[in-house]
């Protein structure tokens, strides 16, 4: 393509662009000058795409991107003052007041008469003049605090109470500069050291606050305060420091990886280095942390979890898994430490109850974050020689921990688990153990073979082999440990058909008999929590029959029971109760097969899965009658609020499922909101499997149909809900999805103006255009209710203001469809883009030549709501111009709307007022004349 031709090309995107940004429609405009950026060679022309596009940033709040292109003007043109002008309004919105100053004078300095640039600099003076009157006011604050800090005559209490105020300092921006500009980091360093743990709770929350969005700050605190130290007060014996340290962590490496995402780094744009090398550091320590021996359980469980959330890539369309590559070479072994360790044991490190569960969702992490099938062999390999290097070592010890190290594999990658069970000798092993006399042995070996029957192919394999054994241990078993875990894979083997009612591994009734067992062993509270726990993982296998599921739902103590242990510290229940209760409720994905295939199975002789009777719609409908009366919403919002690896994304999935179930009868959701329900979905829909988000949005839509959402969705929260809503508007989607998503985007948007452009800024009006050409009517009608809201708002006025395009044809045509909810919400928005946008009267005509059937078929309309739109849009055109209300008073809409301002029977009085304004403008007109013969003869 020749320069003639490239310059050309980047001159029409320009006006493109200029055409798009004057309708209203932001991101075209950005797409137009980002294309003719890439096209031109000019740099004068680059000069003003650039401009051009930093006032679309602007408009769209990236005031990052607004500065970068504004700079980039600049540095082409520095006496470019629209450049600078716009660059000094980013700079104000990113709060660095000495840059938006110097920009501003600058402007006004330039153009002196310009009113805009004077009113600027005044704003930024006085919010200058705000911040340092804070920093002045804060600074004696912090002095006084640190005083009584380093004090050590002064009375406990009074040191308690300075570091708490500390605390609620440092929250506030200015504080937490003032704490830091005062070598407050070194005080806090002191404070880590404390014996009270009060005081370090303190010390790690100033952090906190300091670090909080803040880059230049964390790198600077990282390291002078050494990852050392914050590592050993992370593993110190408090639970409570534990998760304070954890949290802190989880706040620098927030601020270090978001920092290095954005175009600066700390508000003060201080040049700073790339801090992927603290971040590494970082990381290096946490992996260290793992084996260590010094190290206590609960800071273990942290480290885990902080690598879960750090490690692993955050979308699969970012390439780069170099980090993930890196962990798993310098770290995965000690992961294995971990893993294979033995609590009871004297060798290894100390666990919690949840320390296996966290390693097993970190392996399935940095698995699923592999992209190749090289990657994933040398994950494969890494772990068969950890596993072989101790199986093959003489005595029990290696093997037990090679054992202990599989079945932490199969209940996470379980690929990689099932490949070192096939290992040489190793099933044989675990057959063999479960025979042990050993307790700690046959527990090991147990729970192996609970994890390794998780396919029918294997589960046949165990019924083959070691069912009798499992059926020895549970009878003959002194140590309830064993039996209830004997038990459990009892449960797994009977369960193996799933929900189909015709394949079942054991004889009618066993199931119903382990249930009973799984019930009463919950329910017996003498027993350790990890006992119970084990007993609804019975439950959870046990549940795909539906016999078992009307029995549980019956037994009352035994949900209450399971509902209890969802709200206590174990944490690894939490999938097992998320699985008994998607079983409970039906909420799992069931394919209905095509009843031909069916007939053509039944021939061939081939399997047909059956579904069981007592899981019939009316038997559901019962099931979660039960569950709502028994408190099923109050355990399951405390589930949401766990902070545990043990909260996979598969946990969360099963949470969004039986929400979704327990709202689908419209009577039942204003218990599962009173309850906290609404509250919990929204993290669901932004933090879930694909298929959970969809399940939490589709709850949501639900809730917002029929509830005030004001009420059901208090404060803030309201608008979080916009995002997951417009998520289901999604082709991915089924048809009722959508459908309820747009009715419930309708609620919202009716509710006030900040809430219409919410969702504006989600970009949801192209998906809601595209759903008013939908051929499902109930999806037309609402997309055009939708429209009908939206429209309330200036920037949607301006789409349809703009030319070119059949918005307002369509809506034309749609007041005059049958359906009739589908032509109130047409000729509604209709009705009130005329009153807003009179200019838009005059393009009605040239719509379509039916136009005024259209009209008169609105205003002739029996239902009154139908009538009294087709009246304003007749008023609102005749208000816009005399030639449009001739045109009207020409045609049978003088006699219609004649009959209308009478009133009478049948006439509502909004109508006959409506009609009445009309025949007055005409007399206005002189288009027709009253009886005393002011007017003219029509």
């Amino acid at each position: 393509m020749s320069a003639s031709a490239n310059e050309k090309d980047s001159a029409a995107l320009k006006e493109d662009g200029n055409t798009l940004f004057k309708a209203g429609d932001i991101p075209g405009a950005v797409c137009c000058y980002t294309k003719a950026i890439k096209r031109s060679d000019s740099q004068a022309e680059k000069a003003v795409l650039y401009r051009n596009r930093s006032a679309c940033y602007l408009k769209q709040e990236e005031y990052n991107k607004a500065e970068a292109d504004a700079s980039k003007v600049l540095d082409i043109d520095p006496g470019d003052v629209k450049a600078r002008f716009r660059r000094a309004q980013a700079f104000q919105k990113l709060c660095r007041f000495d840059q938006a100053f110097l920009d501003a004078q600058r402007c006004a300095q330039l153009e002196p008469k310009n009113k805009a640039f004077h009113d600027l600099l005044r704003q930024i003076a006085a919010q200058i003049q705000q911040k340092s009157v804070q920093l002045n006011s804060t600074d004696s604050r912090v002095q006084q605090m640190f005083s009584l800090l380093i004090d050590a005559s002064a009375k406990d209490s009074d040191r308690q109470k300075a570091a708490q105020n500390l605390v609620v300092l440092s929250r506030e921006d200015a504080g937490a500069e003032q704490i830091f500009r005062n070598d407050g980091v070194k005080l806090i360093q002191k404070l880590l050291q404390s014996k009270q743990e009060d005081i370090v709770l303190s010390a790690l929350r100033t952090l906190v606050g300091m670090c909080t969005g803040h880059q230049s700050r964390t790198m600077a605190i990282v390291n002078e305060l050494g990852m050392e130290q914050l590592c050993a007060v992370m593993g110190a014996g408090a639970s409570t420091v534990s998760l304070a340290a954890c949290h802190l962590l989880q706040v620098m490496f927030e601020a270090l990886t978001e920092g290095m995402k954005k175009d600066f780094r700390g508000k003060d744009e201080a040049i700073l280095p790339e801090p992927s090398k603290e971040l590494r550091s970082m990381l290096r320590h946490l992996m260290e942390m793992m084996p260590a021996s010094n190290v206590s359980g609960p800071g273990r469980d942290s480290a885990i979890n902080l690598l879960i959330k750090q490690v692993p890539r955050k979308s699969m369309k970012n390439p780069d898994n170099s980090l993930t590559l890196w962990v798993i070479d310098q770290g995965l072994k000690k992961v294995l430490e971990v893993a294979g360790t033995v609590p009871e044991l004297s060798e290894g490190p100390p666990l919690t109850d949840n320390s296996h569960m966290s390693c097993s969702v970190l392996l399935s992490k940095l698995y699923d974050d592999l992209k190749s099938d090289a990657e994933r062999e040398n994950f494969n390999k890494l772990c068969e020689e950890y596993v072989q290097q101790h199986f093959s070592r003489h005595g029990l010890d290696g093997k037990l921990r090679a054992i202990q190290t599989v079945s932490v594999l199969l209940q996470g990658p379980s690929d990689v688990g099932n490949r070192t069970l096939e290992m040489s000798g190793m099933m044989d092993a675990v057959i063999a153990l479960c025979a042990s006399e050993d307790v700690t042995h046959q527990q090991v070996a147990v729970e192996t073979v609970i994890h390794a029957a998780g396919k029918a192919k294997r589960a046949s394999f165990i019924t083959a082999n070691g069912v009798a054994l499992l059926k020895d241990l549970y009878k003959k078993s002194e140590n309830d440990r064993i039996r209830v875990r004997a038990l459990v894979g009892l449960c797994k083997l009977g369960s193996a058909g799933g929900t189909d009612f015709s394949m079942k591994q054991f004889a009618e009734g066993s199931t119903l008999k382990l249930a009973k067992q799984c019930r009463k062993w919950l329910c017996n509270e003498s027993l350790p929590p990890t006992s119970r726990r084990w007993s609804v993982e019975g439950l959870a296998y046990l549940t795909f029959d539906a016999d078992v599921k009307e029995d549980l739902v019956e037994d009352k103590n035994a949900l209450l029971a399971m509902f209890e242990l969802a709200k206590s510290e174990d944490k690894t229940v939490l999938f097992a109760i998320g699985s008994t209760l998607v079983n409970c409720t039906n909420s799992y994905e069931v394919e209905k097969p095509d009843p031909q295939m069916v007939e053509l199975a039944k021939y061939a002789k081939q399997h047909v899965p059956e579904e069981h009777p007592k899981d019939a719609t009316s038997y559901v409908e019962k099931r979660l009658k039960k569950l709502l009366e028994t408190g099923v919403v109050s355990a399951l919002v405390c589930m949401v609020k766990q902070e545990s690896p043990a909260l996979t994304e598969a946990c969360r999935d099963c949470i969004a499922r039986v929400f979704l179930a327990l709202v689908e009868r419209q009577e039942d959701r204003g218990t599962v909101v009173a309850q906290g329900g609404g509250k919990a979905l929204i993290p669901l829909a932004s933090d879930n499997t694909d298929v959970g988000k969809i399940k939490a949005a589709q709850a949501l839509a639900k809730i917002t149909i029929t509830s005030n959402p004001e009420i059901a969705f208090p404060g803030e929260r309201i608008y979080e809900m916009v995002r997951p809503l417009v998520s289901i508007l999604s082709l991915e989607c089924t048809l009722l999805q959508n459908f309820e998503a747009l009715m419930a985007l309708t609620n919202l948007a009716g509710i006030s103006e900040r809430l219409r452009q919410k969702i504006i800024k989600e970009k949801a009006v192209p998906k809601i255009e595209g759903y008013m050409f939908e051929e499902h009517d109930l999806v037309r009608a609402s997309a055009t209710e939708c429209m009908c809201n939206l429209v309330l708002s200036t920037e949607v006025q301006k789409l349809y203001l703009a030319t070119g395009n059949d918005r307002l044809k369509l809506l034309v045509l749609y007041s005059g469809e049958d359906d009739e909810r589908l032509r109130k919400a047409a000729a509604g928005t209709l009705a009130m883009l005329t009153a807003e946008q009179p200019e838009l009267c005059a393009r009605i005509p040239g719509t379509t030549t039916h136009w005024l059937e259209i009209i008169q078929s609105l205003l002739l309309c029996d239902i009154p709501d139908l009538c009294h739109r087709g009246v304003v849009i007749v008023h609102n055109m005749m208000q816009a111009e005399k030639s449009l209300a001739e045109t009207i008073m020409e045609s049978e809409a003088l006699e219609i709307l004649s009959v209308l301002a009478k009133g009478g029977e049948g006439t509502p009085q909004p109508v006959s007022k409506v009609a009445q304004s009309c025949l007055e403008k005409a007399v206005e007109y002189s288009i027709i004349m009253t009886r005393d013969g002011k007017g003219t003869e029509p």
